[in-house]
Protein backbone atom coordinates (compact mmCIF):
# COMPACT_ATOMS: atom_id res chain seq x y z
CA UNK A 1 0.00 0.00 0.00
CA UNK A 2 1.28 3.28 -0.51
CA UNK A 3 0.33 6.39 1.47
CA UNK A 4 -1.46 9.76 -0.08
CA UNK A 5 0.94 11.47 1.63
CA UNK A 6 3.43 9.80 -0.81
CA UNK A 7 2.39 9.72 -4.03
CA UNK A 8 3.81 12.98 -5.24
CA UNK A 9 7.16 11.21 -4.76
CA UNK A 10 6.20 8.32 -6.67
CA UNK A 11 7.16 7.73 -9.69
CA UNK A 12 3.86 5.19 -11.05
CA UNK A 13 1.66 8.58 -10.72
CA UNK A 14 1.41 11.54 -12.85
CA UNK A 15 -0.65 15.02 -11.36
CA UNK A 16 -3.37 15.85 -13.31
CA UNK A 17 -1.78 19.42 -13.81
CA UNK A 18 0.45 17.83 -16.37
CA UNK A 19 -2.16 15.45 -18.66
CA UNK A 20 -2.27 17.25 -21.96
CA UNK A 21 -5.88 18.84 -23.22
CA UNK A 22 -7.66 17.93 -19.64
CA UNK A 23 -8.81 20.43 -16.52
CA UNK A 24 -9.78 18.95 -13.58
CA UNK A 25 -11.62 20.40 -10.74
CA UNK A 26 -12.22 17.81 -7.82
CA UNK A 27 -15.16 18.25 -6.16
CA UNK A 28 -14.64 16.08 -3.31
CA UNK A 29 -11.89 18.51 -1.95
CA UNK A 30 -15.06 20.91 -1.83
CA UNK A 31 -18.19 21.23 -0.33
CA UNK A 32 -19.56 20.78 -3.90
CA UNK A 33 -20.42 16.96 -3.80
CA UNK A 34 -22.71 14.16 -1.78
CA UNK A 35 -21.90 14.60 1.64
CA UNK A 36 -21.93 18.41 1.41
CA UNK A 37 -17.93 19.27 2.59
CA UNK A 38 -14.69 18.84 1.87
CA UNK A 39 -13.68 14.99 1.99
CA UNK A 40 -10.04 15.45 1.11
CA UNK A 41 -8.49 18.13 3.37
CA UNK A 42 -5.46 18.38 2.64
CA UNK A 43 -4.50 15.68 0.52
CA UNK A 44 -3.78 16.87 -3.23
CA UNK A 45 -5.92 13.98 -4.79
CA UNK A 46 -5.33 15.31 -8.07
CA UNK A 47 -3.36 12.34 -9.54
CA UNK A 48 -3.53 9.28 -11.35
CA UNK A 49 -1.76 6.01 -12.33
CA UNK A 50 0.73 6.64 -15.41
CA UNK A 51 -1.38 4.25 -17.42
CA UNK A 52 -4.89 5.68 -16.26
CA UNK A 53 -3.18 9.74 -16.85
CA UNK A 54 -1.91 8.08 -20.73
CA UNK A 55 -5.29 7.11 -21.32
CA UNK A 56 -7.04 10.29 -19.77
CA UNK A 57 -4.39 11.89 -22.73
CA UNK A 58 -5.55 9.69 -25.68
CA UNK A 59 -9.14 10.30 -24.92
CA UNK A 60 -8.88 13.98 -24.63
CA UNK A 61 -6.91 14.07 -27.95
CA UNK A 62 -9.79 11.85 -29.50
CA UNK A 63 -12.42 13.94 -28.42
CA UNK A 64 -10.30 17.61 -29.48
CA UNK A 65 -9.93 15.61 -33.00
CA UNK A 66 -14.37 14.84 -33.06
CA UNK A 67 -15.43 17.83 -31.46
CA UNK A 68 -12.93 20.93 -31.52
CA UNK A 69 -12.74 23.12 -29.05
CA UNK A 70 -14.45 20.57 -26.37
CA UNK A 71 -12.55 19.60 -23.44
CA UNK A 72 -12.53 16.90 -20.54
CA UNK A 73 -13.61 18.54 -17.33
CA UNK A 74 -12.31 15.67 -14.31
CA UNK A 75 -13.94 15.74 -11.35
CA UNK A 76 -12.80 13.02 -9.00
CA UNK A 77 -9.80 10.66 -9.67
CA UNK A 78 -7.49 9.48 -6.60
CA UNK A 79 -9.77 8.13 -3.76
CA UNK A 80 -7.45 7.36 -0.86
CA UNK A 81 -8.69 4.32 0.72
CA UNK A 82 -9.21 5.93 4.06
CA UNK A 83 -11.60 8.60 2.42
CA UNK A 84 -13.36 5.46 1.01
CA UNK A 85 -13.68 3.84 4.58
CA UNK A 86 -15.00 7.91 5.62
CA UNK A 87 -18.02 7.83 2.66
CA UNK A 88 -19.14 3.79 3.58
CA UNK A 89 -19.43 5.02 7.16
CA UNK A 90 -22.11 8.15 5.93
CA UNK A 91 -24.14 6.25 2.86
CA UNK A 92 -24.32 2.18 4.15
CA UNK A 93 -27.53 1.26 5.07
CA UNK A 94 -28.87 4.53 2.54
CA UNK A 95 -30.25 4.67 -0.78
CA UNK A 96 -26.92 5.76 -1.57
CA UNK A 97 -25.21 2.74 -1.08
CA UNK A 98 -25.47 1.54 -4.02
CA UNK A 99 -23.79 3.68 -5.25
CA UNK A 100 -20.18 3.67 -3.24
CA UNK A 101 -17.81 0.46 -3.68
CA UNK A 102 -17.77 -1.15 -0.20
CA UNK A 103 -14.05 -0.23 1.01
CA UNK A 104 -13.45 -4.40 1.57
CA UNK A 105 -13.99 -4.66 -2.07
CA UNK A 106 -11.51 -1.55 -2.64
CA UNK A 107 -13.08 1.03 -5.16
CA UNK A 108 -10.38 1.38 -8.41
CA UNK A 109 -10.59 5.34 -7.28
CA UNK A 110 -7.98 3.80 -5.01
CA UNK A 111 -5.88 2.62 -6.92
CA UNK A 112 -5.81 5.63 -9.45
CA UNK A 113 -7.43 3.98 -11.88
CA UNK A 114 -10.52 5.88 -12.06
CA UNK A 115 -11.77 9.05 -12.85
CA UNK A 116 -14.97 10.72 -12.82
CA UNK A 117 -15.20 13.11 -15.76
CA UNK A 118 -17.66 15.64 -17.89
CA UNK A 119 -17.24 17.11 -20.63
CA UNK A 120 -17.24 21.76 -20.95
CA UNK A 121 -17.68 23.23 -24.00
CA UNK A 122 -15.58 25.57 -26.28
CA UNK A 123 -17.04 28.45 -23.78
CA UNK A 124 -15.88 26.91 -20.66
CA UNK A 125 -19.23 25.48 -19.54
CA UNK A 126 -19.74 22.19 -18.23
CA UNK A 127 -22.30 20.10 -20.45
CA UNK A 128 -25.67 19.45 -19.92
CA UNK A 129 -25.58 15.70 -18.81
CA UNK A 130 -29.53 15.55 -17.33
CA UNK A 131 -28.33 15.09 -14.40
CA UNK A 132 -25.61 16.57 -12.09
CA UNK A 133 -22.33 14.79 -10.87
CA UNK A 134 -22.68 13.00 -7.88
CA UNK A 135 -26.47 12.71 -8.34
CA UNK A 136 -27.48 9.55 -7.22
CA UNK A 137 -30.62 8.62 -8.87
CA UNK A 138 -32.25 6.47 -11.79
CA UNK A 139 -31.60 9.56 -14.05
CA UNK A 140 -28.23 9.12 -13.94
CA UNK A 141 -27.99 5.51 -15.18
CA UNK A 142 -27.01 5.22 -18.51
CA UNK A 143 -28.56 1.89 -18.48
CA UNK A 144 -31.90 3.70 -18.40
CA UNK A 145 -31.17 5.82 -21.08
CA UNK A 146 -33.69 4.51 -23.57
CA UNK A 147 -36.22 4.67 -20.83
CA UNK A 148 -35.63 8.09 -20.26
CA UNK A 149 -35.70 9.27 -23.38
CA UNK A 150 -39.12 7.07 -24.01
CA UNK A 151 -40.70 9.30 -20.92
CA UNK A 152 -39.14 12.74 -21.60
CA UNK A 153 -36.99 12.46 -18.82
CA UNK A 154 -33.85 13.17 -20.54
CA UNK A 155 -33.59 14.64 -23.81
CA UNK A 156 -31.69 13.59 -27.18
CA UNK A 157 -29.07 16.33 -26.82
CA UNK A 158 -28.44 15.40 -22.97
CA UNK A 159 -28.15 11.56 -23.69
CA UNK A 160 -25.95 12.59 -27.18
CA UNK A 161 -23.60 14.23 -24.50
CA UNK A 162 -23.37 11.29 -22.33
CA UNK A 163 -22.04 9.11 -25.52
CA UNK A 164 -19.82 11.40 -26.35
CA UNK A 165 -17.63 11.53 -23.41
CA UNK A 166 -18.11 7.82 -22.77
CA UNK A 167 -16.88 7.23 -26.40
CA UNK A 168 -14.12 9.12 -26.01
CA UNK A 169 -13.08 7.66 -22.67
CA UNK A 170 -13.02 4.36 -24.41
CA UNK A 171 -10.61 5.31 -26.70
CA UNK A 172 -8.63 5.87 -23.49
CA UNK A 173 -9.15 2.41 -22.41
CA UNK A 174 -11.77 3.54 -20.31
CA UNK A 175 -15.04 1.52 -19.22
CA UNK A 176 -18.23 3.19 -17.68
CA UNK A 177 -20.61 1.85 -14.88
CA UNK A 178 -24.46 1.02 -15.82
CA UNK A 179 -25.66 3.66 -12.88
CA UNK A 180 -23.07 6.76 -13.01
CA UNK A 181 -22.54 8.16 -16.66
CA UNK A 182 -19.49 10.22 -14.63
CA UNK A 183 -17.68 7.31 -13.84
CA UNK A 184 -14.62 5.35 -15.93
CA UNK A 185 -12.23 2.66 -14.87
CA UNK A 186 -9.51 2.14 -16.89
CA UNK A 187 -8.42 -1.26 -18.08
CA UNK A 188 -9.90 -4.72 -16.13
CA UNK A 189 -11.04 -3.93 -12.30
CA UNK A 190 -10.29 -7.80 -11.33
CA UNK A 191 -6.32 -6.86 -12.48
CA UNK A 192 -6.02 -3.34 -11.25
CA UNK A 193 -7.20 -5.37 -7.76
CA UNK A 194 -4.59 -7.72 -8.21
CA UNK A 195 -2.02 -6.15 -9.16
CA UNK A 196 -1.70 -2.99 -8.36
CA UNK A 197 -1.08 -1.21 -4.47
CA UNK A 198 -3.93 1.06 -3.00
CA UNK A 199 -3.07 3.94 -2.05
CA UNK A 200 -4.29 4.96 1.31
Amino acid sequence: MIPVESVAGHGAFRHLSRVTGVLHDLRYATARNFAGRNLYGDWDCAWLRDEAAQGLEAAAAWLARHRPGWRLLVLDALRPHRVQEAIWQDVVGTPMQRYFADPVHRSIHSFGMAVDVTLVDPQGAEADMGSGFDEMSELSHPALHADHLANGRLTAVQVGQRESLRAALQQGGFGGITTEWWHFDHGDRDHVRRALPLVY
